[in-house]
């Protein structure tokens, strides 16, 4: 029921995913009689793998996560982490109120055992590929162990999205020399390098778009900074670039000239094919998509939680910090 469109994106994508996955099952919750209107014209095949469970509230994107905690228990948000928790589902995704999907996230689910706080993490694009990112804006404050633990979810999520056996990681700071940043990212530098996770040091904010890293780490504040910079830029050059060809009739002709570069260059840098960002360090699956998705993007939202609910990152995460504090204990 979240986002800028609810369920005329929602629904529509749910259907399509549905259609690429014949073994998925496809949970709606919310007000009943806005999902079964949007499902009009949804084939009996279709239905078979569709429940609607109906939730009789909705949190709104601007409301306090406390407000929304404290007398929103039946709100289409909390009543999906719930089929979570109580394994009627695999994984939630929300278009939802960012602070309220992890308030509620949290305190429904609980964070795994070695897990202060839970992280938001997501694709880039960039040379090469992609990398992922953590934290996104969940833990604006954070110490060393906060990061080292993120490292630590990321890694399991790189590894089991098949993206590296052995992922690269490093530490957002403005400065690659052991002497630059404050005392949190240089004491999270240390504990990375006595762990047995490939470290590959600090990493510049330009660096980061040069595939030097399969995981960059940091605190929520500076990822937020630097994901809603990013897409600032991206946007200001698609803008440049549209101007420029129709600067006036020569330009507009270099425009046709060049436009299946355009289109591939488009879709190469499409913030869509990344949409889908994970709450990491939590006893359950829970993606938040962006509130402002299209379909093609809720669409991936939804093939995100799939993949991770295959994959049992939670319970993959859950053994890498058992493994990493047993060899602790012997040392």
């Amino acid at each position: 029921m979240g986002g800028d469109y609810g369920p005329s994106v929602t629904v529509p994508a749910a259907q399509a995913v549905l259609r690429r996955h014949p073994g998925l099952r496809l949970i709606l919750v919310g007000e009943q009689a806005a999902l079964e209107s949007a499902l009009a014209g949804t084939t009996a095949a279709e239905r078979q793998r569709l429940t609607v469970h109906p939730a009789s509230q909705v949190v709104g994107m601007d409301e306090p996560p406390s407000q929304a905690l404290r007398y929103k228990r039946d709100s289409s948000m909390r009543v999906a982490i719930n089929l979570v928790k109580s394994g009627e589902a695999d994984a939630c995704v929300s278009a939802g109120n960012t602070g309220a999907l992890m308030a509620t996230a949290r305190y429904v689910l609980k964070t795994l055992p070695g897990i202060d706080r839970p992280a938001i993490c997501t694709t880039i694009p960039c040379q090469g590929g992609h990398f992922r990112m953590l934290d996104l804006g969940a833990n604006v404050d954070c110490t060393a162990e906060h990061l080292f633990q993120f490292a630590v979810m990321g890694a399991v999520l790189v590894e089991a999205a098949g993206d590296s056996a052995d992922p690269r990681i490093g530490l957002l700071n403005l400065g690659e020399e052991e002497i630059k940043g404050n005392d949190q990212v240089k004491q999270a530098a240390q504990l990375l390098q006595d762990s047995d996770l490939q470290y590959v040091g600090y990493v510049e904010g330009d660096k980061m778009f040069r595939n030097v890293a399969d995981l960059v780490v940091c605190d929520g504040f500076t990822g937020n900074v630097a994901l809603k910079s990013s897409e600032g830029v991206a946007a200001m050059i698609s803008q440049f670039l549209r101007e420029e060809f129709q600067r006036n009739a020569l330009t507009r002709l270099a425009g046709l000239v060049v436009l299946p570069v355009l289109r591939a260059l488009r879709r190469r840098l499409d913030p869509r094919r990344y949409n889908g960002a994970s709450l990491l360090g939590l006893r359950g699956v829970v993606v938040k998509s962006h509130g402002g998705a299209d379909q093609v993007a809720f669409e991936q939202a939804i093939e995100t939680g799939r993949v991770e609910a295959m994959e049992t990152i939670p319970t993959r995460i859950d053994a890498r910090l058992g493994e990493l504090f047993a060899r602790e204990a012997v040392e």
